[in-house]
């Protein structure tokens, strides 16, 4: 196994071993023993447990935020642009939390611990909303003297949809009724007055 093990292989076999272990518990050795190697050959990809860490964390992130950008950089009119956007965002976090709560709560954890690699993440985030208000207001569609706070604005008024914080409340049967009022009240307040 070790003239094979690339860097995807450890993530996976560390995601693995996390979703077994949990985040308080899992070791490199952990890791290292499940691919039949020593622990020095995972350091030689990953130099320290930190560093895989946030690997998977960054790997996790991109994994359940596929797609993001095409929306935000599709010819779609802004306006449903950005309902589509906040709408695959909530899904995609709603999925993971709902459909395997263990390693959801493993990966919040990990979240928590990887603060470069989450603020680098939300960037991208805000990069995409940035755009997708941008091209609106170039349109005429929106209203927002500056489309980057605006996107922050936006990003941190539907954090009930995404922050794992709330994770507990979107199983709840209003939730998509909360969600699509919130967003149509972010596309009023957006709107160009003519």
């Amino acid at each position: 196994m070790a003239d094979a093990l690339t860097a995807e292989t450890i993530l996976g076999t560390t995601e693995d071993v996390l979703r077994r272990y949990g985040p308080a518990k899992a070791t490199v050795v952990d890791v290292a023993r499940a691919l039949g190697v020593s622990h020095g050959s995972v350091y030689r990809h990953f130099p320290t447990k930190a560093a895989l860490r946030e690997a998977v964390t960054q790997r996790w992130l991109a994994r359940a935020h596929s797609g993001l950008s095409d929306i935000a950089a599709s010819d779609a009119p802004p306006v449903d642009r950005l309902r589509d956007w906040l709408a695959a965002l909530f899904e995609a976090k709603r999925k993971k939390a709902l459909g395997d709560p263990e390693l959801f709560a493993t990966f919040t954890v990990l979240v928590g611990e990887s603060s470069a690699v989450v603020d680098a993440h939300i960037a991208s985030m805000v990069d995409d909303l940035t755009m997708i208000i941008g091209d609106g207001v170039a349109a005429n569609d929106f209203t927002a003297p500056n489309p980057e706070l605006t996107a922050k604005a936006v990003f941190e008024a539907t954090a009930r949809f995404h922050d794992p914080a709330h994770a507990g409340s979107w199983s709840d049967p209003d939730v998509d009724t909360a969600f699509k009022a919130v967003v149509d009240l972010l596309v009023a307040g957006l709107r160009s007055r003519r």
